[in-house]
């Protein structure tokens, strides 16, 4: 039931008040015993939801006339696991309708039903099958039914169904119910094998796909809510009256602890796929003559997703919160070069091929870390009337209804219509909740034990959600998300804005540069030391901070080149240590000139550019695929020539050198950024190179101790002639070679690095804390 939190708004709330659930569903059970088997009994689901929800059934159908035995399974052995399970039914809270007393004794019979059992091999499903049977006939009692609900990865999932099928299969008479979790595949062709898996063994009606955002109460009161006041909104539920429909579930907590499934998900298929996507439907279907008709609600559905227009790369803005990519690396054990591509906020506009909705968006909206933590549907309806004074009377204000699905400043589920929607006089809005509120995963466990599918995802439904979602999904796959720090401090970095059917940040990504400080996570600042390091200027920040600053320096320089005589000549190493500066660049220096400006390479290995050993495929892939310049402005050393690499006849070096004297003036790049190995080489200029062999020479082929050992560089007459050389030192690894340099003089023979010494330019070194302190 539902009631209208103010006394002066019966009117509505006998429209609006939901009728509950008095009958079993046709086909339901008949009385008996049912056994309830939980796989991943122990572990999170389980303990937070999973076990409270079935307590709550068995509290309330305990005195109707049937029976229960509770089996929580895993892959530990019994003597580990049955403790844990034990402390944690020991944690169930009873119903608020249980006095004190028959709580008590509810919970010790719940406890003393409930038992765990070892779920690994087949022989142990086995075993679990005689058990359910032998139970049945040494107490004589008629089987109901079996339900099992896998709480475990997706990847399990066919295999447990196999075993079930195969050993688990209640006597004739009784039901089998077996619940899924999400995530249901991870694009369409991996929902549709597991779909086929599934249905070797288990019938498509013994199934339950799980979204408890279907059993969320506002969630589940969108269609009655739409029938019940369908005189009203019948005639305004269209593209003539209706703005647009925003539907947003904002989270502030990180994704700390499930980063192995996280990585491999995303926003987008951890909650947009799935529960934003429901709510889409229930808003915009055609209503069934009968809510309560699974078939007919599906076939609405299906409708709604094959009038749904194809999403691609432009129809989305994402974002990752600042941290994410570090707590990728410290949970995967990647590197500290990894950059995670993966979203943790998209904004989504959608559009329905329909007449009804033709040009109204639906914006679909999730992230992790910001300001707070809310879930809600809002119908925002155009208002045609300009206000001059009054702007605190009704009619200014937006129309709309709010299903507000919980958590926020109301704290409460709730349905929020706005008055002049419905017509109706007085007040702002009529708030309509819940007289009871009940858990989402309860409300579905209910559900399933009553035989209801109507609040579950069918093989249709999810096969033709996947084929929506997935041609946006590998659009994004190669796409930088923006990144935001979290919280308040996102400020206003991720309003979103349509521009016609695009999507697109309202605001450019700013770098947020100052002389003795720079922007870091959130609003803190960390000091960026300026010092002198080999007699040179010195820059050292820890590695995050260090980098937006390099961004910042050559977006500076660029633009002075630019501004003083057109173009901009920047050299660039390979290794390493540039990576996340090429991501910093692609990602937040949208006003970056690189229409004016010539990227040339300071080395290249000598293997063809499409390999992942060369230092060009590095550079595209991480940088000049994702920026807007010239294909002539971009000049890759040629290593291979005549289908051979790095032959001297073919003269590639002299090539190379001719074209720089030819493009850049006097030879003098604006900008060269180095790196520095462990053992002082820079570029491809390596300990014990002829380095004075290559005369006046610009570009040199060398030999590097590790393969493959033929390179092509630019000599050290060339880097030196440049206006300004950036050395980028990172990590904790270089902080031995940081000290070892400090301390010896200039000897490029043996330390190739102390041999840049700009003529007329400037040196600056860039050196994060760890490798400057180590």
């Amino acid at each position: 039931m539902w009631k209208v939190v103010w006394a002066a708004l019966l009117l509505l709330a006998t429209v609006c008040v939901q009728r509950g659930y008095t009958k079993e569903a046709k086909g339901a059970q008949s009385l008996g015993h049912v056994s309830v088997v939980i796989v991943g009994g122990t572990g999170d689901l389980a303990k937070k939801y999973l076990w409270q929800g079935f307590f709550h059934l068995y509290a309330n159908q305990v005195s109707s006339g049937y029976s229960f035995s509770f089996y929580g399974g895993g892959l530990s052995p019994n003597d580990k696991a049955t403790p844990i399970l034990f402390d944690v039914l020991k944690g169930v809270v009873c119903p608020r309708e249980l006095s004190v007393e028959r709580c008590a004794l509810v919970k010790e019979q719940f406890l003393r039903l409930a038992e765990y059992r070892q779920l690994n091999t087949s022989e142990d499903y086995q075993a679990l099958g005689t058990h359910l049977t032998e139970q049945l006939r040494q107490e004589g009692i008629v089987e109901a039914g079996r339900l099992f609900y896998l709480s475990v990865p997706a990847f399990a999932y066919a295999d447990i169904a196999e075993k079930i099928n195969n050993s688990c299969r209640p006597t004739d008479g009784a039901w089998l119910r077996v619940v899924l979790e999400k995530p249901f595949g991870h694009d369409f062709s991996s929902a549709q094998l597991l779909s086929t898996q599934l249905g070797a063994s288990l019938k498509d009606n013994e199934m339950y796909r799980i979204d408890h955002y279907l059993g969320k109460q506002v969630v589940s009161k969108i269609l009655p809510f739409r029938r019940e006041n369908s005189k009203h909104l019948d005639l305004i539920w269209n593209k003539h009256h209706i703005e647009r429909v925003e539907i947003v579930l904002k989270e502030t907590l990180d994704a700390k602890g499930r980063i192995s499934f996280y990585e491999q998900y995303g926003v987008i298929r951890d909650v947009i796929q799935n529960h934003l996507t429901e709510v889409m439907t229930l808003l915009t279907m055609e209503l069934p003559s009968n809510l309560s008709n699974t078939k007919e609600v599906l076939k609405n559905k299906l409708k709604i997703f094959s009038a749904l227009q194809r999403l691609d790369r432009n129809c989305a803005a994402i974002g990752q919160y600042q941290a994410y990519n570090a707590e990728v690396q410290e949970e995967l054990s990647k590197t500290r070069e990894h950059f995670s591509l993966t979203p943790t906020f998209a904004g989504i506009m959608v559009h329905i091929d329909l007449a009804q909705y033709e040009g109204m968006p639906v914006i679909l909206t999730s992230g992790k870390m910001l300001d707070e933590r809310v879930g809600y549907a809002r119908i925002l309806f155009k208002n045609d009337i300009f206000c001059i004074q009054s702007y605190s009377s009704v009619h200014c204000k937006p129309k709309q209804i709010v299903f507000y699905f919980g958590h926020g400043t109301l704290q409460y589920p709730a349905i929020l219509v706005n008055v002049s929607v419905l017509g109706l006089p007085i007040s702002d809005y009529y708030v309509l909740t819940p007289t009871v509120e009940r858990e989402a995963y309860a409300e579905l466990i209910l559900h399933i034990f009553q035989g209801r599918k109507d609040s579950f995802i069918s093989a249709e439904n999810l096969l033709a959600s996947w084929s929506f979602w997935t041609p946006l999904l590998q659009s994004l796959a190669d796409t930088f998300p923006r990144l935001y720090p979290g919280g308040a401090d996102n400020g206003n970095m991720l309003d979103f804005k349509q521009l016609g059917r695009k999507v697109t940040f309202a605001n450019e990504a700013l770098v947020m540069v100052t002389q003795d400080h720079i922007g870091g996570s959130g609003r803190e600042s960390f000091q960026v030391m300026q010092g002198k390091y080999r007699s040179a200027d010195m820059v050292s920040a820890w590695s995050k901070e260090l980098i937006v600053r390099l961004a910042a320096d050559l977006q500076v320089a660029a633009e002075n080149a630019v501004r003083e005589c057109g173009r901009f000549h920047l050299a660039l190493s390979g290794g390493s240590s540039p990576l996340a500066l090429f991501q910093r660049l692609a990602r937040h220096h949208y006003s970056f000139p690189w229409r004016d400006t010539h990227v040339w390479m300071v080395d290249e290995r000598c293997v063809p550019l499409t390999e992942l050993d060369s230092n060009f495929r590095t550079l595209h892939d991480h940088l000049l695929q994702h920026v807007k310049m010239s294909y002539f402005n971009i000049h890759p050393m040629p290593v291979q020539m005549n289908q051979r690499l790095c032959v001297e006849e073919d003269s590639g070096a002299l090539l190379y050198e001719s074209e720089i004297t030819q493009l850049v003036n006097a030879s003098s790049f604006h900008f060269v950024l180095l790196g520095v190995g462990y053992d002082g080489h820079t570029a491809s200029l390596f300990p014990g190179s002829k380095l004075d062999a290559s005369g006046n020479s610009l570009v040199a082929f060398t030999e590097s101790p590790a393969k493959p050992h033929q390179r092509m560089s630019l000599t050290l007459k060339a880097i030196n002639q440049a206006q300004k050389v950036g050395v980028l030192v990172m990590g904790k690894s270089k902080h031995e070679l940081v000290t070892q340099l400090s301390r010896v003089k200039d000897n490029p023979k043996h330390w190739p690095i102390t041999g840049i010494r700009p003529t007329s330019g400037r040196l600056v070194w860039y050196i994060d804390y760890d490798a400057l302190l180590g």
